[in-house]
């Protein structure tokens, strides 16, 4: 019980840095002038659509592993 309970809490750790680093990758909402200008021209080419897409689909997954290996982690060493 305790190995699981440390390979879980391990597990928990990367998925942890992991959302915090691809939160940090994100592009913010409102990138000022600069980011409307080239925001323009990289929509028009799809290259940023493409990129925000995968990182939001990558925050959901290691947002939800990390729910739930809190939860089994806090069950097992309960």
């Amino acid at each position: 019980m305790e190995v699981l309970t440390a390979i879980l809490t391990v597990l928990l750790v990367i998925a942890s840095i992991g959302l915090i680093a691809v939160v940090l990758l994100q592009s913010g909402r409102s990138a000022g002038l600069s980011g409307a200008i080239a925001g323009g021209a990289e929509a028009l080419f799809g290259k940023k659509r493409g990129l925000d897409e995968f990182l939001a689909r990558l925050t959901a997954v290691f947002a939800a592993s990390f729910m739930v290996l809190a939860v089994l982690v806090t069950l097992l060493t309960s």
